[in-house]
Formats: structure tokens, C-alpha cells, sequence
């Protein structure tokens, strides 16, 4: 029977994205300086407050306020009227030092046996419904935003806007998995007053986004998503009226608050455990992100159209207590005798191909380099690969790779592991 699923996004200027985008940009800072480093950093935000508090083992000197000003200023809260400015909003620093007990049940004389930081499990979900294997609904909730935003910080259209937004898509699907259509989209974005009654002004934004944003979304699709959006697509616009008040000052703002924005929409599963703030020797996410790197991988080699991997650790201790694989009953794998193999057979091959130590991870990953502050907003995954340009303490700069957890750097290897 024909089913409906839905995935929601929040832009970059929502309260709880603000406080992820400053905890990580403090978390590269001390990267940048000391790759070593060991950071917990959890934020709050509210009318014109940013606090931030947590634990941090690191030989880098880092000032935290400048950080958490430019970030504000970076994402938009730049006026008076908004309560929330980089310019004049208290800023409270209360990162302390790391405890010992915590730190001895991660490092080690030898680096490859670095315990875990923390126990629990974390989960990578994969799907060929979409190019960059990500479930439908989460991508295009994420594209609205990220292009109302493009659109926000041009200044040409909808000069309105503010800086907060959330977005909602619903697809409906048929009885073998396959989107057919679009069934609603919601948006709602902050916005200036208006000099028109409050009737008028949703008019415009409503018209705006059906005219401007969506078609500049669409464009962005290839054809067979392209057809998705029919004339016959509900619309909710702003529907609870006005949206002047926003951001900080609407509702306060804590890191860790929008994991399923941050991962897969509701697809899949997750384990609890939030990412921002939070250095690579938290296998809440550096797991969570190899287990991604599996499974966009297992996906991309054609062992399955849908793949689910958990890996699950004991704080301090290096091997992972468990890996399981599902595939919903999408294997296209077979064994030697041409039998499909198991989702069981699957997890033991994956554990010959990816070392899911805590170490490894990290080094096959790279995930000791400043590379976070891209993440902490539209989403963890899903995302380019790419590279940018680092200064380092010495005053060097090298080449670090970004959103390496994306790459399809095992299809090959897989390929030939499954003999596909």
C-alpha cells in the first residue's frame, strides 16, 4: 500500500543550529592549533546571551568570545531589532579542563589502541533513492534551506528575510519504495516587518517561495526528481502567521538538540548520541560518521538499495562490541553458490574491509583536522567531499580534506569482496 514519509530541516539561523555552528568552530580552533586536542563543547544561546561551558584537554590557547562573535555575525544576527547580535550580546566562557578519569580510558602508549571515549551505538544509513544516498525528504528539506539562505545573503530577492527558517517535506511513496510524488512542503522563515497588514505580507512570502525559491530548488534536480513536483503539492507557508520574533530571542538555542536534522530525517536509526562540540575521540561521532562512510559505500558497490550499519562500543575499549548490517531485503549480493547472503554475512565482510577502532577511524578519516564548522548546519551527511586551505600554529598551511566520511573510496574494494 502506498505510504507517506516526512523529513524536516532547520536553517543555519535556527536557535539550535546557532549554538552546533559555535560549538564546532571552537572545536576546529583548538584542532587548528593542536590536532591533539580533546574537546567537549556544549552552547547556549538566548536574547543577546551566548554561553558556552564543557571540558578541554589541549596545549592550544584559544579565545572563545572572538569565535562566538564572528559565528553570530557569519550567520546573520547583525541588527539591534534582533535581539541577538554579535556585536553587543553577553558572551560566558566557562570551558574547563578535561577529566583525568575520562582521558585515561582514551589514550594509550600505542595511538592504534585508543579506547573509545564513551560507550553506546551509532548508525550510517544509506539509499539509492537520491544521488548523494540520502533518504528523498531529508535532501530536499535541506536544498529549501540552503538555497533561502543563498537567497538571504545575496540581497536581491525576498529582502525580507531573516536569518531563521525551518523546512518540512512529505513524499508519498508506492508499494515497492519508489517516490512517486511530492505531497506537501512547509516552510516557515523569519522575516522583517511589514509595512502591509499581516494578510498581504504572507501573501508575498508565500508567493515568493512558491516563485522564486522552489523553482531555484528544482533547478538544482535531475529529471526523475524533477517530476516529483506536481501542481498538485500542499503548500504551507508561514502557517502560523507572523514571524518577526526569531532565533535566540524567539526560543532559546542548545547544541546537540537536532540529531535527526544532522543525520538521516528519520530514516535509519540513531543511537542518541549528538555530534557538535565534540572532538574525534567521541565515537558518538566519529563512528556514527565511518558508519555512514559503510554504508553510503555498500550502497554505491550495488550490495544492496538500502543499508542500515550499527557499531556499538565500551568506553575505553578499543574493538567495537558489535557491528550489525541490515538491508531491509534490498541485497543484490550473492555467495560463492549463488545464494543471496545474509545481512549477518554481510557484517562479517564489512568488519574484514573497515578497522571501526576508534584510531583507525580517525586516521582513515582524518578526522583530527578542523573540518567541523562546515558540518554544524544542513546536515552531517550527504554533503561534497572537497578540500580547504588550513593555517597552522607554526603559520604553515596545509590541504585538509572535507566531509571525507562522503567519499566512495571503497566501491572498488567492495566490489571485490562481494564479487559484484
Amino acid at each position: 500500500m502506498p505510504y507517506l514519509f516526512t523529513s524536516e530541516s532547520v536553517s543555519e539561523g535556527h536557535p539550535d543550529k546557532v549554538a552546533d555552528q559555535i560549538s564546532d568552530a571552537i572545536l576546529d580552533e583548538y584542532l587548528r592549533q593542536d590536532p591533539a586536542s580533546k574537546v567537549a563543547c556544549e552552547t547556549l544561546v538566548t536574547t543577546d546571551f551566548a554561553l558556552v561551558a564543557g571540558e578541554i584537554k589541549s596545549k592550544a590557547h584559544v579565545e572563545a568570545e572572538p569565535i562566538i562573535r564572528d559565528v553570530i555575525r557569519r550567520i546573520g544576527y547583525d541588527k539591534p531589532e534582533y535581539l541577538f547580535n554579535a556585536d553587543t550580546c553577553e558572551v560566558m566562557n566557562r570551558l574547563h579542563e578535561q577529566s583525568a578519569d575520562i582521558n585515561q580510558g582514551v589514550e594509550r602508549a600505542k595511538p592504534e589502541e585508543q579506547g573509545a571515549g564513551d560507550q553506546g551505538m551509532m548508525f550510517g544509513y544509506a539509499t539509492r533513492e537520491t544521488e548523494n544516498y540520502m533518504p528523498l525528504a531529508l535532501d530536499l528539506s535541506h536544498r529549501l534551506l540552503r538555497e533561502l539562505s543563498a537567497i538571504r545573503k545575496a540581497g536581491q530577492e525576498m529582502t525580507y528575510l531573516r536569518p531563521d527558517a525551518k523546512s518540512q517535506v512529505t513524499i508519498r511513496y508506492n508499494d515497492d519504495n519508489t517516490p512517486v510524488a511530492i505531497e506537501t512542503i512547509v516552510v516557515s522563515t523569519q522575516h522583517d516587518e511589514f509595512d502591509q497588514d499581516e494578510q498581504t505580507m504572507l501573501k508575498q512570502i508565500e508567493q515568493d517561495i512558491k516563485t522564486i525559491l522552489v523553482p531555484r530548488v528544482k533547478a538544482q534536480l535531475g529529471e526523475e526528481v524533477q517530476a516529483l513536483f506536481t501542481d498538485d503539492i500542499t503548500y504551507h507557508i508561514n502557517p502560523t502567521g507572523k514571524f518577526v520574533i526569531g532565533g535566540p530571542h524567539g526560543d532559546s538555542g542548545l547544541t546537540g538538540r537536532k540529531i535527526i536534522v544532522d543525520t538521516y530525517g528519520g530514516k535509519g536509526a540513531h543511537g542518541g548520541g549528538a555530534f557538535s562540540g565534540k572532538d574525534s575521540s567521541k565515537v558518538d561521532r566519529s563512528a556514527a560518521y565511518a558508519a555512514r562512510h559503510i554504508a553510503k559505500n555498500l550502497a554505491a558497490a550495488g550490495v544492496a538499495d538500502q543499508v542500515l550499519v550499527q557499531v556499538a562500543y565500551a568506553i575505553g575499549v578499543a574493538e567495537p562490541v558489535g557491528v550489525f548490517v541490515t538491508t531491509y531485503g534490498t541485497t543484490k549480493a550473492t555467495g560463492s553458490f549463488g545464494q543471496q547472503l545474509t545481512d549477518g554475512e554481510i557484517a562479517e565482510r564489512v568488519q574484514k574491509l573497515f578497522d571501526l577502532r576508534p584510531y583507525a577511524i580517525v586516521q582513515r578519516l582524518g578526522l583530527q583536522n578542523p573540518i567541523f564548522a562546515e558540518s554544524a548546519a544542513y546536515g552531517h551527511m550527504g554533503r561534497q567531499p572537497g578540500t580547504k586551505q588550513v593555517q597552522n600554529a607554526d603559520g604553515t598551511t596545509r590541504t585538509v580534506e572535507t566531509f571525507t566520511w562522503e567519499k566512495l573510496d571503497y566501491v572498488d574494494r567492495i566490489k571485490a569482496e562481494f564479487g559484484l
